[in-house]
């Protein structure tokens, strides 16, 4: 079992705590719904430190990449940041997800990947590599992530007006205890806000100063069960869910992040092929118009009994008040209102396919 650094300050909090893909972390702390709620309308502070950080630099850090990723790392300028994806090596599937994070353009390169991943994904940098210096620091950083419509409020006190100039999906380095800071304008929740890269020496200090000085703004930790949930409100996908070593981006909507016509990359040809022959499933969300609860490998069927598809996340939604769902349905069945059958305990009950994200942000 591994400890992020934060542990000690869960646990006097009040968090449930649990084992989480290899991690002690926790699930939650007054409750799922109530710090949903709270990032949705407030702030919320996550400890993500469980994420694994990898960093690749040197003359063969940009092809490296170029090479192993969907997208175009050679768009990005210092400060910008990427989503992309890691093709496996029949363009058959994903390796996993992750966000590049251009820290000296062509030589100098962070990525965020997955927690139950990072061992994974190193292993397979390091098998394809192209002459990168690559190194594993998941044990260097911390990560908080502070997400909500007061977020900026917050994370302004704390680290200063500089704060406010950073766009999305661009970062900055801060000084904090005489430490450097990389604080990002990501998020996984749909919400306003910034993830901050941050040695352990001084993630105990900062998560303190930020429910410190959010208490007016009534700043609440949030665990992974509402990390969840606000995730799938924004049909986001989860990496053993969504998108894994048998999905192809444009099926699972993530086409966006595929540049063929930029560059080469691994399994493109294959991946590319899919798209060219027309789609054959869909990644859509859904919305459960009898009761029940859609989750995860749940079947999908037609209204004349044929199957069509699988469940890939399901919940209540603490914000709409509703059971919701994402799942690759047959491409026939993908239209917006068309309607379908989720097996839940092996009755067939109705839902209804609907437009994502779920959670209509202003």
């Amino acid at each position: 079992m591994k400890y992020t650094v934060l542990k000690e300050t869960h646990e006097k909090m009040g968090a449930k705590m649990v084992e989480f893909a290899g991690w002690y972390m926790p699930i939650q702390y007054e409750g799922l719904k109530q710090e949903h709620l709270n990032v949705r309308e407030n702030v919320g502070l996550f400890d993500v430190s469980h994420m694994g950080e990898i960093r690749v630099r040197g003359d063969k850090a940009l092809s490296t990449l170029q090479w192993l990723t969907t997208n175009d790392i050679a768009a990005l300028e210092n400060g910008q940041a990427q989503y992309s994806l890691f093709p496996n090596a029949q363009g058959t599937g994903l390796v996993d997800d992750l966000i590049v994070y251009c820290i000296d353009k062509h030589k100098d390169y962070l990525l965020c990947v997955n927690a139950a991943n990072k061992d994974k994904d190193l292993q397979w940098l390091l098998e394809n590599n192209q002459g990168a210096d690559i190194t594993d620091e998941s044990d260097q950083w911390a990560q908080i992530a502070v997400q909500g419509p007061k977020a900026c409020e917050l994370l302004t006190r704390v680290l200063g007006a500089k704060f406010n100039h950073i766009q999305s999906f661009h970062f900055e380095n801060f000084d904090y205890n005489s430490e450097t800071l990389i604080v990002a304008k990501t998020g996984y929740t749909g919400e306003d806000g910034a993830e901050v890269f941050l040695p352990n020496s001084v993630a105990v200090a900062f998560w303190q100063e930020l429910v410190e000085k959010g208490q007016d703004l009534s700043v609440k930790p949030v665990g992974l069960g509402a990390r969840d949930t606000l995730r799938t409100e924004m049909k986001y996908s989860l990496y053993g869910h969504e998108i894994g070593e048998d999905t192809n981006p444009y099926e699972a909507g993530l086409g966006w992040v595929c540049k063929p016509m930029k560059k080469d990359f691994l399994g493109k040809d294959n991946i590319v092929k899919v798209k060219e022959e027309g789609l054959k499933s869909k990644l859509v969300g859904f919305q459960m118009v009898d009761r029940g609860i859609a989750r995860a490998d749940y079947e999908l069927f037609s209204f004349d009994n044929k199957p069509v598809g699988r469940v890939t996340s399901g919940t209540p939604s603490p914000s709409l008040g509703i059971n919701i769902g994402i799942g690759f349905v047959d491409i026939d069945y993908s239209a917006i209102g068309t309607e379908i059958l989720v097996e839940i305990r092996n009755k067939k009950v109705k839902a209804k396919v609907v437009k994502t994200p779920f959670l209509q942000k202003s």
